[in-house]
């Protein structure tokens, strides 16, 4: 049997070797998006957030007390000035608010917890502003002209790319406020909400917002 010096095992090792290519394991992430076409919603929306959202949402808002008196008497001229309706299905008319109050009731027990925001003065509650970690609806979605459901390969993907959104909001924001004294707090927020039914409060999911003193 013949027997080959040590430098041409080395030799034939190596080029062995430069014909190997490395390939990266995917991540549990990766492996998903690339399952599912390059859908990836919590990217989506992180992307979204600062660069879009957020400016889109401040631009578009309105005082909440002009808003929503607006959607009171001509939901016309509300809808065009502070609205924004999804064209395909029954999704309600949502509205970019700015609210500037104070809080008359905290609701943090829950996990869908909320502060119950007076912004004209007179001891009641006009908004309710949903501070999570469980955030009902999609409104933030659902304000913004520059998505729509055409984008999206079925209705399971609309669905998750909305709370994508409200997931963000939670973990960017939201989960940091604190959670004690809240009453009497003056509150300043920025964010969505559906048109409400007869008798509710407006619930409005932030995407910015402080809690002073």
């Amino acid at each position: 049997m013949p027997r080959f010096p040590a430098a041409s095992l080395l030799l034939a090792l190596g080029l062995a070797l430069t014909g190997c290519k490395i390939i990266k394991t995917p991540t549990a992430e990766e492996a998903a998006e690339e399952k599912s076409g390059g859908f990836n919603p919590d990217r989506q929306a992180s992307e979204l957030w600062g660069p879009k959202v957020v400016p889109y949402l401040t631009n578009r808002a309105g005082p909440f007390a002009e808003v929503a008196s607006l959607v009171g008497s001509n939901l016309d001229a509300a809808a065009a000035r502070y609205g924004h309706k999804e064209k395909e299905g029954n999704a309600p008319w949502t509205f970019a608010a700015k609210v500037s109050g104070t809080v008359v009731k905290a609701e943090t027990k829950s996990r869908a917890a909320y502060l119950d925001t007076d912004v004209d003065g007179d001891g009641k509650a006009d908004v309710r502003i949903q501070i999570g970690p469980v955030i009902k609806g999609t409104a933030i979605r659902d304000s913004l002209d520059f998505v729509n459901f055409n984008q999206f390969k079925n209705q399971i993907q609309w669905a998750e790319f909305g709370k994508a959104f409200n997931a963000y909001a939670n973990e960017t924001l939201l989960q940091a406020l604190p959670r004690e004294g809240l009453e009497g707090k003056r509150i300043e927020a920025v964010g969505a909400y559906p048109l409400p039914t007869s008798g509710q409060l407006p619930l409005l999911t932030p995407v910015t917002m402080t809690i002073g003193g």
